[in-house]
């Protein structure tokens, strides 16, 4: 799952604490197998939608604490506001914002180097040509997308969390056997969703939805007894009351590979290479955490084991 509201200027900090392993984020599932001693990464050698331009996508909204800001540039389509929590990419405001702008500057490109075009979530790892260099907005790497586009490395360690109404009895669960018998939600598509199938396996159909939006409209309306979401968003989704009787009942450790969001490419895109460096520089010289303490608070929740 990828969106969130954030309002009034508050910012979060990624937890790296419980269950989350290390703060680094995950440097597998790479799509290029080419050394990064080998690459030729000078600007005019790598290979972009227009010369002498990075064209970056994300959605639009754009919302914190990934994107944040004020409307920054004459012509932007994102209508960054912060009483609902949205912000403008070119602001280069926001924990993806700011790695974004970063991986274009360790590439060689100035700010006003960089062009930001709307694409909707759905659409970034879809088959087929695209109309960006890169996509940047909280997309989960899995296998099976992995087949229609190329990922990055991650930039971007997460794990699941599970929201309820304060109150109901599902809050009280401490393993997924205390999951089994209630009824799920989750965002179609999402990794969220993919982990409630295979991991949780309740006894009741896991309810799906086209929207985040909608998830939680159904937990509003008791529709669901709680849904599955990125942990940062599941805080978020408590903090501004956006779940109006809602609590995060705990997080999930990671089963299998460390999930983590990554760059979206065209698939054969040989710029992934290049950027895979840039984010492997980021993450060593301390950036990536820097943001981290930055953007995203340092709060942990109790563990839901298996």
């Amino acid at each position: 799952m990828r969106k969130s509201f954030l309002s009034l200027g508050v910012s979060l900090v990624l937890f790296v604490g419980v269950a989350c392993g290390s703060s680094t984020p995950s440097a597998s599932n790479s799509s290029t197998g080419t050394s990064p001693t080998a690459l030729n990464c000078s600007t005019a050698n790598l290979h972009l939608l227009k010369s002498g331009t990075l064209t970056i996508a994300t959605d639009n909204p754009a919302f914190n604490p990934w994107f944040a800001g004020t409307k920054s540039a004459h012509g932007s389509p994102w209508k960054a506001d912060p009483n609902n929590g949205t912000g403008d990419p070119y602001s280069g405001q926001g924990y993806e914002s700011e790695v974004a702008y970063d991986i274009a500057s360790q590439l060689g490109f100035t700010k006003s180097q960089v062009t930001w075009v709307v694409v909707p979530f759905n659409n970034s790892y879809k088959p087929g040509s695209k109309h960006f260099d890169f996509y940047i907005g909280q997309v989960s790497y899995s296998p099976i997308r992995a087949q229609a586009v190329d990922f990055s490395t991650g930039y971007f360690n997460v794990q699941q969390a599970l929201v309820a109404n304060k109150g109901t009895a599902i809050t009280s669960a401490k393993t997924f056997a205390d999951l089994k018998n209630y009824k799920l939600g989750a965002q179609i598509g999402t990794t969220s969703y993919s982990y409630i199938l295979n991991n949780i396996q309740p006894t009741k159909q896991p309810a799906v939805y086209d929207n985040s939006n909608d998830v939680i409209a159904a937990l509003n309306a008791k529709q669901i007894d709680g849904y599955l979401v990125d942990a940062p968003d599941a805080f978020v989704n408590v903090l501004i009351g956006e779940a109006k009787h809602g609590v995060v009942v705990g997080q999930f450790a990671t089963i299998g590979a460390q999930e983590h969001y990554g760059l979206v490419f065209e698939k054969g895109n040989s710029l992934v290479g290049c950027v895979n460096r840039a984010i492997g520089t980021l993450t060593s010289n301390g950036t990536l955490d820097m943001l981290k303490q930055k953007y995203l608070k340092d709060i942990t929740f109790p563990v839901i084991s298996q």
